[in-house]
């Protein structure tokens, strides 16, 4: 993949780390009632302030769908696109999911993006509550995965499959399932992993050539246990403020990023701490713990 890069030479001889920002860190979020939205503006210019050159395009309608307004505003911000997170319904034999792809995939297109993160939802909204497949829609879900990816491949772009708590695959054995059951790669999504039960060093360290992109998240694991418990939502959790900075948390960030490193991964870490807000922030806002994590990343990989 092409585009800006933060680069941080490692003295072990190791490639140049690539990071991306996210405009979930600034509480953007697809999900109706996710709180109060940041202005694209604002998180743009907040993202470029912190030393991010690239980032996930965000949910549809936070970037224009005009080709060459969305190509003009990050060029403005001098941002380059990495990739964009696309939530479809892969389950159902009565819908198709390549609908759910076509519009974002034209903006990640329009935009010099490189991945396509897909997640397989439920086809509500929120991330809340999820159904139980039986094998006929495990199947359904599994064949639109691979479809899916070639229909991504055949415009210049790499699918890659997003565990993510309140879709259908959530759980260390879902993630096994399209492992086993599909070619697609996966998006090493180190919070959502974490709450869904999967420790994500011990997956990096299992499936490294199944890994083709990341989003680095910290979790506070005593609200995640809430969430795995049902005392909480996940959205209550979020608000709670279960993402933490980088390194502040309890996700082995530090042990991760090097073993990714260590099997070959030159792939985009994008760094996500998932916010609700309840209004407009005044002074620093959500940049400062985009920051910190930034400073984080930066030391852990010198």
């Amino acid at each position: 993949m092409s585009g800006g890069q933060e680069r941080s030479e490692s003295g072990r001889g190791m490639s140049a780390i690539r990071i991306a920002g996210a405009p979930i860190s600034w509480g953007v979020c697809e999900v109706p009632g996710w709180g109060h939205q940041l202005d694209p503006d604002r998180v743009l210019t907040e993202m470029r302030g912190a030393g991010l050159t690239a980032t996930e395009l965000g949910p549809e309608g936070f970037l224009p769908s005009s080709t060459d307004e969305l190509k003009s505003v990050l060029h403005e911000k001098d941002l380059t696109c990495v990739g964009g997170f696309v939530p479809a319904v892969l389950f159902k034999d009565d819908h198709d999911p390549a609908d759910d792809l076509a519009g974002p995939l034209e903006s990640l297109v329009a935009a010099g993006a490189g991945v396509v993160v897909l997640a397989a939802t439920t086809g509500s909204d929120g991330y809340d509550s999820r159904p139980v497949l039986d094998e006929a829609q495990w199947a359904t879900l599994l064949a639109n995965l691979d479809r899916l990816a070639a229909i991504v491949a055949g415009r210049g772009l790499l699918a890659v499959l997003h565990p993510h708590i309140g879709t259908l695959v959530e759980t260390r054995s879902e993630v096994d399932r399209v492992l086993t059951g599909s070619s697609i790669p996966l998006c090493l999504d180190t919070g959502h992993l974490l709450i869904g039960g999967t420790d994500p060093l011990e997956l990096a360290k299992a499936v490294p050539n199944r890994i083709a992109h990341t989003h680095l998240k910290d979790v506070d694991a005593a609200l995640a246990a809430k969430v795995q418990s049902g005392e909480l939502t996940y959205t209550e959790a979020v608000k709670a403020g279960m993402y933490t900075p980088l390194g502040t948390g309890d996700v082995d960030i530090a042990g991760i990023v090097s073993v990714l490193r260590d099997n070959g991964f030159d792939g985009w870490f994008v760094l996500e701490q998932d916010t609700i807000l309840d209004g407009e922030p005044t002074g620093e806002g959500p940049v400062r713990d985009v920051l910190a994590s930034v400073a984080y990343l930066r030391s852990v990989t010198a």
